[in-house]
């Protein structure tokens, strides 16, 4: 049931003239919520969220090759974050493209996951070179995501000087309209500060749930705002380290219930009702950490089982396991890059190939006789789950 509504804790509404009509805008208060979040029915679902971030970190430490996991983890983050604002690449595309063997798919969705990826280690790079998260990493950050294809015109890096509306055709008929230019930089400065306040009642993984609401809410920027806001979920649990390592994200929970994400945003603007954003939000921590465990568990087990068939093959095993290692750290490779790669003949690697597609371990991508690439399959099986379009 949702909760009465509690006048301090709403938005503010305030009537802008844009776009040639008047509309209503939202005016989100300052965090924390007051009256302060009701606890009681939170402290379940946070048990068991941080229960499953727990035994998450503890999968991470016993990874033998962790920056090899977590190279294809955020692409895959990278894809289902730019699936929910309508690209329709796939994992394949994205690893295509970053070989320079892009498909007949339209390149600015393809370069929008490149970007997404790219704007990911930009801020994991500056947090790990102990940059503070602040509103001007979030801005570098967020030229990074516009730099180049789609929305490379909708000022990269920079607050947005002109009005924005979210769902209809104009601000009148709207489903969301967020506040006025002129008070962006402000709301951000506040948000800026909520993150950097020492609140030792507040569970990290609460305001978490808070800042994410509040950043959609501002939308502070032209484009990119969703993507974004999704990012610096992860960014801030590395920064209070409840993570070492950036190996969660929510965008597979956020796509696979998008109807339900975007309702309880938009209970919080109309009704102040953060605790059932909140139960759902956490639930969502407990799912996505449960299913990144049980993908790395996978992925252990498959490279384990690759390896051992590949060593059944007698002689030209040595070369072999080098090709399957290879393509661990990059599951679509092409034979002549495999060769410079590893510094063995190119013949060699086309024998060690074909040994590895006779075992289904790898298969060719492209259907050309020139220039073909081959994938890991099983690997990129486990990656894919979830990732098709919506």
């Amino acid at each position: 049931m949702a909760p009465s509504l509690d006048p301090s804790r709403l938005s503010n509404h305030v009537t802008i003239s844009t776009a040639g009509e008047r509309a209503t805008a939202f005016m989100p208060p300052a965090l924390p919520p007051n009256p302060p979040i009701r606890m009681d029915r939170l402290y379940r679902p946070l048990e068991r969220a941080n229960r499953a971030i727990g035994r998450l970190d503890g999968v991470t430490s016993i990874l033998p090759d962790m920056p090899l996991f977590l190279y294809m983890y955020v692409r895959k983050e990278a894809l289902l974050s730019s699936q929910i604002e309508g690209t329709q690449s796939s994992l394949s595309d994205l690893l295509l493209f970053e070989s320079d063997a892009a498909p007949g798919i339209p390149l600015d969705d393809v370069q929008e996951v490149s970007n997404y990826v790219a704007a990911m280690n930009h801020g994991l790079e500056r947090i790990r070179g102990g940059f503070p998260l602040s509103l001007r990493l979030i801005r570098e950050i967020h030229a990074v995501l516009l730099a180049r294809g789609r929305g490379s015109r909708k000022q990269p890096g920079e607050f947005r000087r002109s009005q924005n509306w979210i769902g209809g055709t104009r601000p009148g008929n709207a489903l969301f309209v967020p506040p006025p230019p002129d008070r962006v930089v402000d709301l951000m400065s506040d948000l800026e500060e909520f993150i950097h306040m020492d609140e030792p009642e507040m569970p990290t993984l609460i305001k978490a749930g808070l800042i994410h609401v509040q950043f959609e809410t501002i939308h502070p920027f032209l484009e990119g705002n969703g993507r974004l806001g999704r990012l610096l979920i992860t960014f801030l649990l590395c920064t209070e380290g409840i993570l070492k390592e950036p190996i969660l994200y929510l965008s597979l929970y956020f796509k696979t219930r998008r109807r339900q994400y975007y309702d309880l945003l938009q209970q919080v603007r109309e009704r102040g009702d953060w605790e059932t954003w909140l139960e759902f939000f956490l639930d969502g921590i407990a799912e996505t950490s449960r299913q990144a465990t049980e993908a790395a568990r996978e992925i252990l087990a498959l490279f384990e089982a690759d390896r051992q068939r590949i060593e059944n093959l007698g002689r030209p095993a040595a070369s072999a396991l080098r090709v399957h290692q290879l393509l661990q750290q990059k599951p679509i490779a092409g034979i002549p890059a495999a060769a410079q790669r590893l510094g063995i003949s190119t013949p060699t690697v086309a024998n060690s190939i074909q040994h590895l597609e006779d075992l289904g371990i790898v298969r060719e991508v492209t259907g050309k006789q020139r220039g073909r690439m081959f994938v890991y399959g099983g690997y990129l099986d486990i990656l894919n789950q979830g990732t098709e379009s919506l």
